[in-house]
């Protein structure tokens, strides 16, 4: 076969194989493996250098594993906790259902860019009832409503100050509208609905319509894309080990390097990236290219 012949079989390949579109064409996703992206690396002229990493980044960032086999460990706490109470310009355009509802200031901040499309879509009820617990305060919970309605001290996402319970002031999350606004589209905010109906066999907890996870973007966006929930999407990374995300114009380098002591991986100078453990024994590079 001649050379061009072998290029275009192969970009066919790679365009059946690799492209997603997501469902209404507000965003089209490519996805390339590792193999390929090899090729791509060899021609890269990014200028790098080394970072060492600590067994301890595996326990912290937004992309921490948390359920009933992996615990929060209280290096994964992010330390920007603030009470939501206190924070006025953080609490437009909701209901606060508590005097004392913590959550990472970084997600507070995208936690607000959400309620503004909430209400831009013309959902006006919306509510948040519940926000980061110490493990003392789930413990008390675990103990009154027992387990099958609360997980025990330290193996729920709530300890981890990544997570917060949504509802509205009118109905039950699953028959409200702000209900299917969030499972529609979260995502676009960085949240994920972390137990959604479908996946009750593999996160081991029932459909939660209230229940949302921040784990950043572009990772919501390939979750949502890929249907996977938290588990399953980093045993994909795992597994890969590495892809590139085109999303709309902008380009993602994601990056699984396991971890068992001190490691160097490799940077790029001029880009920003962020780090992430995934709580089981490895961290996630992601380069915003």
């Amino acid at each position: 076969m001649k050379k061009w012949g072998i290029f275009l079989f192969l970009g066919v390949c790679l365009f059946f194989t690799f492209s997603y579109i997501s469902k209404g064409n507000e965003n089209k996703v490519e996805i390339i493996t590792f193999e390929l992206e090899k090729d791509m690396q060899e021609n890269s002229n990014a200028i790098l250098r080394k970072l060492e990493i600590t067994k301890e980044q595996i326990y912290q960032g937004n992309l921490l594993l948390v359920n009933n086999e992996y615990p929060v460990y209280p290096e994964s706490i992010p330390s920007d906790m603030i009470n939501l109470s206190q924070h006025n310009d953080y609490t437009q355009g909701y209901a606060l259902l508590g005097n004392d509802i913590y959550l990472s200031e970084e997600i507070t901040q995208n936690l607000a860019k959400l309620i503004t499309a909430v209400r831009e879509d013309g959902l006006h009820n919306f509510a948040i009832t519940s926000g980061f617990r110490s493990f003392d305060e789930q413990n008390v919970l675990y103990q009154q409503m027992g387990s099958d309605y609360a997980l025990p001290a330290g193996y729920s996402e709530h300890n981890l100050g990544l997570a917060l319970d949504v509802g509205s002031t009118q109905m039950k999350m699953e028959n409200a509208p702000e209900g299917k606004w969030i499972e529609k589209n979260a995502w676009k905010f960085g949240f994920i609905l972390r137990y959604p109906k479908d996946k009750t066999n593999i996160t081991g907890i029932q459909y939660e319509p209230w229940h949302i996870r921040y784990v950043g973007l572009p990772h919501s966006l390939i979750m949502q894309e890929k249907n996977l929930v938290l588990e399953e999407y980093v045993d994909y990374l795992k597994q890969e080990k590495k892809i590139t995300a085109k999303i709309d114009g902008e380009q993602y380098t994601i990056t699984y390097y396991p971890v068992t002591e001190s490691i160097q991986i490799e940077i790029p100078e001029d880009k920003h990236y962020e780090i992430s453990g995934d709580n089981i024994g490895g961290i996630i590079l992601t380069v915003y290219e």
